[in-house]
């Protein structure tokens, strides 16, 4: 079977769509995620954007091996020479560097003749040749430009050394069956196209983007592009996860395979979704909480007798794995260690130690504790404050509107006591918090929802901070107290 590289490029096009700037540990996070679901390149920031994404890029280069970490540029100098630095330590570097070729970009946003993207797109490779052997084309808005144009673009460029030529649908605007005939018509028309494999990135504008990335791989591209979860500008990317498990469940109608760890999708989607702040849909195909759950008398009855009746993907096949031990506050380490081994997670020593305290309190308030509840106790784990931590606190209210907390932080060994009223304990909560560490940052959103089964459910509280630079950060809490929950997200927000 033909070989399907995956691209993702959820740190690159998932978060510049988010409104925030994820940190280098947070990418880093991500990046070290990606590696253990085997996707074939990681595209990890556009260097030339920002000094933050530079480090992270710098970072990312630097640590994470066995994979192929990409860099975006326009197609100048200065954005490829600070690409080429950012990935110096890179184990397999990758430029990725492109020009848009419709008449739409060409004429009103490059004021450009077509002989001059020709010119401009060759020069870039050439000049990305000089760092690295592996160069990657993109045609911004390819599926707008005309196909003739394309491909005279595509075949210069390859000639001038690119080994991976990318035909986005930059404004998700094609259908299947017509994405489909432009790749097509690309591997036909240009004649050199097997010295360079064939991309396609997909937006989801009109909800196509997974469909026409299928389309695209069917019509013999050998590289797709995406996100995790499908996070992206404005609709969204492809999501990576619907055309992995599509072509793992329907491989024989696509004539290829991919080497992604598909039991590690579970875990990443709940990464990203954690970290970057964006909610996975309960219906969200493959990743959603309901995509295995069977709530239909029919259905049950059917999955029951043969679950292959309305199951088309095993849960185990993604890293969902079913319920065996039980686990309560009477369960040991051993118990605790297997349950999250089977879940994806390997922990040992110290870290062992230190979640099973996060368990045991977890545990005494809960009658059991579920898998979802494990997801959660990882996360928290991963990304409690060190320099910020919350001692104590209390509400009073007084009607149905004003209330006042006091709150005692602990801020680098010292702790700090204060009151603040609001309206509301969640208001009066954040106000608290304001006085005591002096945050002058806004409060742009905060949303809770619960994450898992039970009366003694966890809440999860999200919010996002909007600082006077523009900056804007996410912060998570998970509690079985909502207001509890609510300050450890504030707090893990002011950490960041």
């Amino acid at each position: 079977m033909r070989r399907l590289y995956v691209f993702d490029t959820t740190l690159r096009d998932g978060e510049q769509s988010l409104g925030i700037t994820l940190n280098v540990k947070e990418k880093m996070e991500i990046g070290q995620q990606l590696v253990k679901l085997g996707v074939d390149i990681i595209e990890a920031g556009f260097p030339a954007s920002s000094p933050g994404d530079m480090e992270s890029v710098r970072t990312i280069a630097k640590e994470l091996k066995g994979v192929i970490i990409c860099g975006l540029t326009r197609a100048v100098a200065p954005d490829i020479d600070l690409c080429a630095e950012a990935l110096r330590k890179a184990e397999y570097p990758r430029i990725h560097t492109g020009i848009g070729v419709s008449p739409v970009h060409m004429e009103k946003k490059l004021k450009l003749s077509p002989d001059q993207v020709v010119e401009q797109a060759v020069a870039a490779v050439k000049y990305a040749k000089k760092y690295v052997s592996d160069v990657e084309f993109y045609a911004e808005d390819a599926f707008r430009s005309d196909p003739m144009f394309l491909a005279r673009v595509i075949e210069s460029v390859i000639s001038a050394g690119a080994t991976v030529v990318n035909i986005p649908d930059t404004v998700g605007y094609a259908s299947p069956w017509e994405y489909g005939e432009l790749i097509g018509s690309v591997i036909k028309n240009v004649k050199n196209i097997d010295q360079a494999i064939v991309s396609v990135h997909c937006h989801n504008d009109l909800g196509m983007a997974t469909a026409n990335s299928l389309a695209g791989i069917k019509a013999g591209a050998s590289q797709v592009e995406g996100t995790i979860n499908g996070i992206g500008e404005r609709a969204g990317n492809t999501s990576l996860e619907e055309v992995i498990m599509s072509i793992y469940t329907r491989r024989d109608g696509y004539g290829v395979e991919s080497r992604v760890n598909t039991r590690e999708i579970s875990a990443t989607s709940r990464l990203v979704s954690r970290i970057t702040g964006v909610t996975v849909p309960d219906h969200k195909a493959i990743v959603g909480a309901n995509a295995f759950n069977h709530a239909s008398g029919i259905h049950q009855d059917g999955v029951l007798k043969d679950r292959e009746t309305y199951e088309i993907i095993q849960p185990e096949t993604i890293g969902v794995a079913q319920n065996i031990i039980s686990l309560t506050a009477r369960s040991g380490r051993h118990a605790l260690k297997h349950r999250l081994e089977e879940l994806g997670y390997q922990v040992e020593g110290a870290q062992l130690d230190d979640i099973y305290q996060r368990f045991l309190q977890l545990a005494d308030l809960k009658k059991e504790v579920f898998d979802q509840d494990l997801y959660v106790l990882m996360g928290d784990s991963g990304s409690a404050a060190q320099g910020i931590v919350l001692q104590s606190m209390s509400i009073t209210t007084n009607g149905i509107e004003m209330a006042t907390a006091t709150v005692t932080l602990e801020i680098e060994g010292k702790p700090l006591t204060d009151a603040a009223c609001g309206n509301g304990p969640v208001n009066a909560l954040f106000n608290t918090i304001d006085r005591i560490t002096g945050n002058r940052a806004t409060l742009e959103d905060y949303t809770l929802k619960s994450v898992t089964r039970s009366s003694e459910a966890l809440g999860e509280a999200t919010v996002k901070l909007r600082y006077e630079d523009g900056r804007l950060v996410v912060g998570k809490g998970f509690s079985t107290d909502i207001i509890e929950a609510s300050a450890k997200a504030y707090i893990n927000a002011l950490e960041k």
